[in-house]
């Protein structure tokens, strides 16, 4: 929030510099995020009087102008401002100023007439568009009569627009929402600099005529704990004088006209927020708070027609609604120049509903900002009132008699009890009663001491107090916390380590990034069609009631599709040699939203493309699937399982492609699949041939592994021996490896499969496999006896099992 440090100045005697101030905030309450003065450089900056204004003879849009600018003689300025016009009071930017972003303003000739400055509109001296009023957007600012009779030619227009304010930019966490009020920011300083704040006082003054007569109001207690409305007659819809504007556009808000200004002057005065309805535009002489019906429609302010949810509340008038409750008001009420009777509302709503609109309709307001955060609930009704006071002080109108209330919340002032022990013993000081009292002294809270135990009331102005906790919290950051003292902390230390879960999932990645993969961070959240693609366990993704866009609705099920989109993202920028792993978290659901969803841990990763590079010594390498299945072997081959690992080729896996596709076992345990992606897939994704495999790396960890152990380097040699047989085609490479090992006895040290062959002289049903086998005996030499027996005890074996023959 922007606070103006001299409306600030009218609640306390602040004779800091703004810095200082700053530092002070920064230090106690909240982050000062920016600290300025609006008119930054800008000099020589002068409020003039239009004494004369004639055609250019040169040009048909250009005119004379001769200025009253507090000088012996007239200043001659040529300008091309669609608006000027004699007897005007305007602000010049004399030769040699300096106005918004930097520029320099020079005298010289316009189509051969002498220009001495510039008349300036807003814009030019830094005013953003959405804050300088509409009225001026196409020419020059022009002062009104009022203000007018009150500015002497010559004076310093940057002090008169008030761009010689400091202005803090204040961070606002969501506890401290009271500090989106100036009363409340009013009351956090005063704590600060042990100051008493004077709050702004106003007197109302009211006819006979009672506002009951003229409307009735009524607010459901669920929708709105507090609801009331006023009535103001005869009012004159105009600008709002300089003091008005100069506050609100200083805080970063656009002046409109003096009834919209004043109830944006309440928001920023009080926090509250505020609305005000043409009287004579109601569909009926009443307002009603309720839940929108479906697919009502609402015609906002802005000029857009909106579908209303059935979980939105709105202000409506017969069967109308008008607006969006506590979000943005309606066109078909709005306060227009022909408006002669308003209506103001002063509510507070249910926080959960307005933020649910000021989602679901893209409309985060400044009134739904404070709403969701939070509202002083003994404010309501004051800046009601205040606000019709303005009313009928700056557009001439008459007060009707009394509020027509609908909800009156009673406020119960909260009594949070704690101890000075508690108090020391949590801040590790030494504080006194009397500094404590002294504390809530400058908070201004009512308190009862007793025996050290302080029974604190707590004013509906801080509402983010209800515990022990927040009074400690008060009492530290009044304190001060840089005068607490620092301490080492005691007690037994233990060097800090990875558990074997983050072990294991970090020893894997490492691997992969060995294997030439490089990491990928994708989005959890992803589209329904492909949170429900590759999934590895059963369950649903879980739907986001509120998400951020159309592409995040909803958890991943799996890794996949996060580096399936990090492929095609690379594919469409001609980087088509992909290799890419990530690791981390699925999201499974059995249905029950009453229970936590199921997070897993799991690893996947992808290759597309060619994984090596062309040389002169070789060709490029392209993925294929026994390329990735090695990597994935390699990495598994790593967790040292004490099952045996082998792949089950898999025909029905959705978007995989059928037959280059294999699930994962260790033991009768599914950990994962690898393969290739569906062509059909792949070309919804617009990518090349890819290749992928993901694994489950919780049922990983649950899996039995043997314990490493360090083995002693054979000083013997190596003995090796090739087996080839002939067997079913049907029959897995891996059951055979895993035959061949438990056969070969402890000396077996290696398997590879170096051959497969099908096709001439090898029947049609069966293939032929070569292993190449090695054997190591760490004590001795390995015997050629011993070596062959051990082979023909293989293929025995494989004979019985596979019915395999020996070529």
């Amino acid at each position: 929030m922007k606070v103006s440090v001299n409306w600030l100045r009218d609640y306390l005697p602040i004779a800091l510099p703004a810095s200082q101030l700053a530092e002070k905030i920064s230090r106690t309450a909240v982050e000062i995020e920016g600290q300025y003065q609006p008119k930054g450089n800008m000099k020589k900056v002068v409020i003039a009087k239009v004494l004369s204004v004639v055609p250019h003879p040169d040009s048909d849009h250009m005119v004379i102008t001769q200025l009253d600018a507090g000088e012996d003689e007239p200043i001659q300025v040529v300008t091309g401002a669609p608006n000027v016009a004699e007897g005007q009071t305007v602000i010049l930017a004399k030769h040699g100023s300096v106005i918004g972003d930097n520029k320099k303003i020079r005298k010289g000739k316009l189509r051969g007439e002498v220009s001495n400055g510039m008349l300036a509109a807003l814009q030019e001296l830094g005013f953003e568009d959405k804050v300088a009023p509409k009225d001026f957007e196409e020419g020059i600012w022009v002062f009104n009569d009022v203000d007018a009779a009150d500015l002497k030619p010559g004076e310093d227009a940057l002090t008169v627009l008030g761009l010689d304010d400091d202005v803090l930019e204040t961070g606002i966490t969501p506890n401290r929402a009271d500090l989106f009020s100036m009363n409340g920011t009013a009351w956090e300083v005063a704590a600060i600099l042990s100051e008493e704040p004077t709050l702004p006082n106003f007197e109302l003054t009211e006819t006979a005529e009672q506002t009951s007569d003229l409307i009735s109001a009524t607010a459901p207690a669920e929708l709105a704990t507090k609801y009331a409305v006023r009535v103001v007659k005869n009012v004159t819809v105009k600008d709002s004088p300089l003091w008005l504007q100069r506050r609100l556009w200083t805080m970063g808000i656009r002046p409109i006209s003096n009834i919209v200004d004043i109830t944006n002057y309440m928001l920023l005065m009080y926090g509250q927020p505020m609305h005000a309805f043409d009287l004579n535009a109601l569909p009926e002489p009443e307002v009603h708070v309720r839940r929108a019906h479906d697919k009502e429609m609402i015609r906002t302010l802005d000029g857009v027609t909106r579908e209303a949810a059935a979980e939105d509340i709105v202000i409506a008038s017969g069967d109308e609604a008008l607006m969006f409750a506590g979000v943005m008001g309606g066109e078909t009420t709005e306060v227009t120049r022909e408006t002669t009777d308003i209506v103001l509302e002063g509510a507070i709503f249910e926080p959960k509903s307005i933020r649910h609109t000021a989602r679901d309709q893209n409309l985060h307001s400044e009134a739904s900002m404070r709403f969701e955060r939070g509202v002083n609930v003994e404010d309501t009704f004051t800046a009601l009132d205040h606000a019709a006071a303005l009313v009928a002080e700056l557009a001439g109108g008459q007060v009707t008699a009394g509020r027509v209330v609908a909800q009156d919340y009673a406020y119960e002032a909260p009594v949070v009890d704690v101890s000075v022990d508690r108090v020391n013993h949590v801040l590790g000081t030494n504080i006194t009663t009397a500094e404590i009292s002294a504390i809530f002294d400058r908070l201004f809270f009512d308190y009862e001491e007793n025996n050290g135990v302080f029974s604190v009331t707590i004013p509906a102005r801080r509402w983010d107090i209800t515990i022990e906790a927040d009074l400690i919290e008060e009492i530290a950051r009044l304190y001060g916390f840089d005068n607490l003292p620092a301490t080492l902390p005691t007690g037994e230390t233990t060097p800090g380590k990875l558990t074997p879960k983050q072990q294991l999932i970090r020893a894997s990645r490492h691997a992969l990034e060995g294997l030439g993969l490089n990491q990928a961070i994708s989005y959890v959240l992803t589209t329904p069609e492909k949170a429900n693609r590759f999934k590895l366990h059963d369950g649903e993704p879980i739907q986001l009631d509120y998400p951020m866009s159309q592409d995040r609705q909803q958890t991943r099920s799996s890794l996949l599709t996060g580096l399936l989109d990090d492929v095609a993202y690379n594919v469409a920028r001609k980087q088509t040699d992909v290799a890419l792993y990530e690791q981390g978290r699925v999201f499974v659901s059995d249905g029950d939203l009453t229970k936590q969803p199921a997070e897993i841990e799991h690893i996947a990763g992808v290759l597309s493309g060619n994984v090596t590079e062309r040389t002169w010594a070789q060709k490029a390498q392209a993925a294929d699937f026994y390329m990735l299945k090695g990597i994935v072997e390699r990495l598994l081959k790593n967790y040292d399982f004490v099952e045996p690992i082998h792949f089950v080729a898999n025909t029905v896996r959705e978007d995989m492609h059928p037959g280059r596709t294999a699930d994962i076992y260790v033991g009768n345990t599914l950990i994962g699949f690898v393969g290739q992606i569906h062509p059909t897939t792949a070309k919804v994704y617009r990518i090349n041939e890819t290749f992928a495999f993901e694994l489950d790396l919780d049922a990983i960890i649950a899996l039995p592994k043997n314990q490493g152990r360090y083995e002693v380097i054979s000083r013997y040699p190596a003995v090796s021996r090739d087996l080839a047989i002939l067997v079913n085609r049907d029959v897995p490479a891996s059951r055979i490896e895993e035959a061949i090992q438990q056969a070969g006895g402890k000396h077996l040290h290696d398997i590879v499969t170096f051959d497969v062959y099908t096709g001439e002289n090898v029947p049609s049903d069966m293939k032929s496999i070569a292993f190449g086998l090695t054997f190591i005996n760490a004590e001795q030499t390995m015997l050629d006896d011993e070596t062959n027996q051990t082979v023909d005890r293989i293929a025995g074996a494989l004979a019985e099992q596979f019915g395999a023959e020996i070529r």
